[in-house]
Parts: C-alpha cells; structure tokens; sequence
C-alpha cells in the first residue's frame, strides 16, 4: 500500500470539476500462442508529476475516491467504441469501491459490458467476500469478465481466487522478474497457473521487459502476456511492431512445449439454453452471453443423451501431456468427459476426447 505520511497529496477536487484533465492510455495484452494482440489495459494518467496511485491515494483521503474511480471508469468506456475487434478492454476497479454509487452507475453508463475485463486491483484484504461475490456475479450477467491483479501478493491469495472464481489471474510483478534465472519463481509462477487452469481461469504474466522473461512463460505455455518489451501504455490502441511479433513467435518456437491439442479437436454444435430441446448429442449448451455452460452427451451403452457441467476448458495451444493429466484429474464423474476447447475470447472451437488425448499420448512416448 501507498504510505501516504511521507508524500504531500494532490488536490483531486479541481480534476473532479474539470475531467478533461483525465487521460486514458492503452497498454497491449498479447496472446502468446498467436503473437497477436488479446486486449487492452486501460491506464489513468493524470497532470502534473504525481504518479496515479498517488492521484487516487489523495481521492481516498479527501473520501473521493469512488468518484475518482469512477471517472477513470467513465474515461476508459468512451473508448469502447474504436476496440480493435477480438479484442478485450481491462479497465482497474478496488473492490471496497465496486458497489459504490458512482461505480456502478459509470459501469452502468455502457449497454453491455461485453469485451470488457473488470480487473480487481486492491491490495488489502476484503471485508465481505459474499458482497463481493455477488457483485461481480452480476457484471457477469452484463457480460463482463472478471479478473484478479497481482496474484500471489497482497490480498490475492489462493483463497480470494477460489472464492471469486476469476476468469483471468494476472501474475504479480515481483513473481515475473527475472523468473527465467530463478527457480523458484518458476516453480510458483507454474503453481498459480495450475491453480488458474483448475478454476477455468486464464494466467496473465504481468510486467514482462526481458526477452528472458518472455522464454520462461513460453516454456511454462502460459497464455497472456503483457510489459513494456511488447508495448508500453500509449493514447491509442496501438499494434505489435513487426519485430515483436518475430520476438513472441521465435521464443514460442523454442519452447520445450508439448504437441498441441488443435490437431485433436473434433466439430460440435452448439445450441443456446432453452432452445436445445431434442437436439441430437453432442453439443454445447451457450448461456446468453455466449459462454458454454453445459455439455449433452450421449451414454455409450444406453444412447441416452445426458447433461454434464464443463468442467476443463483449454486453449487450442495446449499440450497433449498436460490436458490429458488434468482430464484424469477431474471428479469421478466428470473424468471422461469432453474436454471443451475455446478461444481467448470464449468461442467454442471443438472437444477433444479423453480417448484421443491417451492414444496421441501414448504415441508420442
């Protein structure tokens, strides 16, 4: 946390009467399988030489701190708009602010909140889990996707993970430095993505500057990327440079990765809740905002069509080896199901069986 004794705090309430004064630059989420671009972080930036977290220390301690927040909020979404498409907008919230009347009501100043990341930020613990819960269940309804900052720090430990069940982990700074000549590091970096591919998150790799850095989460096949070796924060959103793009997919290349999965995904249907009914099995069964939910498979001795939960969903560049041992891991139950395959975004892109997955396994071996 800011220790705000020591640092002589700007008055936020001419910034609050005049907004224009708030600027909203765009750093760039890559996708490290594609060497493409998955998103965008939207960052305040302020006048003077005061840092943000300086900005928003003096809002709190003057009691305007929602109303800060909510205008940074307010500056980010007016962007929505000109979002390069597939991609996503992370725009930073405190949790103790997320139900507060002007942070709602900028998040609610938007139609949808589709292809938008509302990423928890604070570093001290959380009164009210269960409020917490609840809110961001319900800017999930709207569409949003929920992620949690620097995990592994702070108030982001493995139990506010499991208990907000975020679609999207960003790794601590202090876990990404320097990692590729740290065991250690390496070795908790692997168990937080772990942790992440187990409650259906994606892991983030936050603050990336060395090309060293970048190789070990090549090697660790973890999905998101993002630090100023790719793109620092600017007023617009900005594509990758030619050369980083040969950076991303020349480390990628080298990684000791498994074989893929995506030459084992097999086509599936899928069908909207409620509109499925006497629909032949296999297929996906979407919520309304386009997230699968269920899978309706038919048992192989009786052809009876049942419903299943999804329980592991992995990205086309996973490994054979790995999604194999996870899908064994899984509830009794669940074991041999259909792991889904999707997209960054979301989208379906097929099921790979458990048997396929064992027989590619063994084959490889």
């Amino acid at each position: 946390m800011l220790d705000t004794r020591t640092i002589s705090l700007p008055d936020c309430r001419p910034l609050l009467a005049d907004p224009d004064d708030l600027t909203v630059v765009f750093q760039p989420i890559v996708d490290v399988a594609s060497a493409g671009i998955a998103g965008y972080e939207a960052l305040a930036r302020f006048p003077g030489t005061a840092t943000p977290d300086v900005w928003f220390a003096a809002a709190a301690d003057a009691g305007l701190g929602a109303e800060l927040e909510a205008l940074a909020i307010i500056r980010a979404l007016s962007a929505l708009p000109d979002l390069p498409a597939d991609t996503f907008m992370a725009i930073n919230v405190s949790p103790q602010l997320l139900g507060s009347a002007p942070v709602m009501a900028a998040l609610a100043a938007v139609p949808t909140l589709r292809r938008v990341v509302i990423e928890l930020t604070e570093h001290s613990p959380v009164d009210d889990l269960a409020v917490l819960r609840e809110q961001t269940a319900a800017l999930r309804g709207r569409g949003a996707l929920i992620a949690i900052d620097d995990a592994g720090s702070g108030w982001s430990g493995l139990q506010q993970l499991a208990e907000l069940r975020p679609q999207l982990v960003k790794l601590d700074r202090s876990l990404v430095a320097g990692i590729d000549n740290d065991p250690v590091k390496m070795a908790l970096a692997e168990m937080v993505g772990a942790f992440s591919s187990r409650i259906d998150a994606w892991l983030l790799a936050e603050g990336i500057e060395t090309v060293g850095e970048l190789a070990a989460f090549a090697r660790l096949g973890v999905p998101l990327a993002q630090g100023w070796l790719f793109g620092r924060p600017g007023p617009g959103f900005a594509t990758l440079t030619p050369q980083v793009v040969d950076l991303i997919r020349g480390q990628v290349a080298r990684a000791t990765l498994a074989e893929s999965v995506a030459s084992l995904l097999r086509p599936v249907r899928q069908h909207e809740a409620g509109d499925d009914d006497g629909a032949p099995a296999p297929y996906v069964v979407l919520d309304r905002t386009d997230m699968p939910t269920e899978l309706v498979l038919s048992d192989l001795r009786t052809g009876q069509a049942y419903r299943a939960p999804v329980t592991l969903r992995v990205p086309p560049s996973a490994g054979v080896a790995e999604t194999l041992q996870r899908a064994l891991t899984r509830a009794p139950a669940q074991r041999f199901d259909p792991v889904l395959c999707t997209a960054r975004n979301g989208e379906v892109l097929g099921l790979l069986r458990v048997e396929d997955l064992a027989s590619a396994s063994a084959a490889k071996a």
